[in-house]
């Protein structure tokens, strides 16, 4: 498409083919900041790059911010967990405002991220950082005394989160002191919280001048398996108090532009209590989903809700309404093994021949042992739905629990 010179140059950090098709497809100038192995790649597609390695900290790291100011870039966009850090500090640079490193840092560590979210009034359950095992174990039995439990109750479990990752990447759940023992001593320092009992969900937001663009609410039917958007009716409902805590989450940790992807928990009886919160694009596909549930790319709302070129008017007409405008539901289901041993790819004809299925991106297996699944894993590819009832969507997801595709 056209570039517009009148709007903002933006540059997207890390490597994602949709973003940059979708910047492509786009009237603003655009440039990938991504590791070396895309070079190749931009070279042969003519997409604008520089090359970076966002795990090199050292002395040279101002070089980045300079050259994308030499370029006339207005602005940074983190793709990816990993670059929210350098996003903050590039932009704190592009937009002349120190302060964007310091909120960078609060979005990445969720220890800080807590205390924060804590100082602002927003519910937030018990949490404390971990050294070592015995900080773990001290944890397990204080959580549980707060409890009231008696000897030979169960516990409560806890929670152990790594500071910085995405998702439920080195996500834990431990329950007795034995537990403890399996984890090993490199995840330290780490996260505990105490469990919150509650229907999770997850949140994609759009902000520019420090409003709600878009608020989506996404539907897990499973943690780690499946979500699905729209939300059914039963999650809906609590729509408006969703919107005001999203509020509560922009004033408090000041964000005036971008894209927050926080979770929550909400209790039987309507509390809200304050998960923690991504300025990213989420995992699992969900701004796939929310295309093909509306049919905006969810990429070129990232892009006009960070650029400071953004007019009001631009972004009012970009963005649908939510719920009343979506075409149908779209979800997406994770794949993990269930045998330890597999030889081949099967998709159960019951999956294929739901009218719900659309396609997947499931691979043949490389070896045939099923590594045992760490915390939450990683699942081995995604199948997409698309259909008119969200109910049915989710007892549909569900079901996918129950198959094997890999036998």
């Amino acid at each position: 498409m056209e570039k517009s010179p009148d709007k903002g140059h933006i540059a997207l950090l890390g490597w994602s083919l949709n973003a940059v098709e979708a910047a492509e497809n786009f009237d603003r100038r655009y440039v990938v900041v991504a590791p070396d192995w895309a070079e190749e790649y931009c070279k042969e597609h003519d997409i604008p790059y520089v090359p970076w390695n966002f795990e090199r900290l050292n002395d040279r790291s101002m070089e980045i911010a300079e050259t994308l100011q030499e370029m006339g870039v207005d602005v940074a966009i983190p793709l990816y967990e990993e670059t929210v850090e350098w996003a903050g500090a590039i932009n704190s640079v592009l937009l002349d405002n120190p302060r964007l490193y310091g909120q960078a840092l609060l979005l990445r560590d969720k220890a800080l991220m807590k205390r924060r979210a804590q100082l602002g009034g927003i519910r937030v359950g018990i949490f404390e950082e971990a050294h070592d095992k015995e900080d773990v174990i001290r944890f397990l039995k204080r959580v549980n005394q707060t409890l009231l439990k008696l000897d030979g109750d169960p516990n409560d479990p806890i929670h152990l989160k790594a500071f910085d990752k995405a998702g439920c990447l080195g996500h834990r759940v431990i329950r007795t002191p034995d537990e403890v023992d399996t984890i090993p001593e490199e995840e330290f320092p780490v996260l505990m919280e105490s469990h919150l009992d509650g229907w999770e969900f997850a949140v994609e937001a759009w902000i520019h001048n420090g409003k709600i663009r878009f608020l989506n609410i996404s539907e897990y039917v499973t943690l780690g398996y499946s979500v699905f958007v729209p939300a059914t009716p039963e999650l809906e409902r609590y729509r408006e108090s969703i919107t005001r805590q999203i509020e509560k989450l922009i004033k408090t940790f000041d964000i005036d532009f971008g894209f927050v992807h926080p979770e929550y928990f909400v209790t039987s009886d309507g509390e809200m209590y304050f998960g923690e919160v991504a300025y990213r694009p989420p995992g699992f596909k969900v701004f796939e989903l929310l295309e093909r549930a509306y049919g905006f790319n969810a990429y070129q709302g990232l892009i006009l809700s960070f650029d400071p070129k953004t007019t009001e008017q631009e972004i009012t007409d970009f963005f649908p309404r939510e719920v009343v405008d979506a075409k149908g539901v779209a979800g997406c289901f994770g794949v993990y093994p269930r045998r330890r041993v597999v030889s081949r790819l099967e998709m159960p004809e019951e999956t294929e021949d739901h009218p719900y299925f659309e396609s997947h991106e499931l691979t043949s297996p490389l070896e045939e042992t099923v590594t045992k699944r760490t915390a939450f894993g990683t699942h081995w590819g995604l199948l997409y739905f698309f259909g008119d009832d969200p109910h049915t969507m989710r007892d549909l997801l569900k079901h996918q629990e129950d198959l094997d595709f890999y036998v």
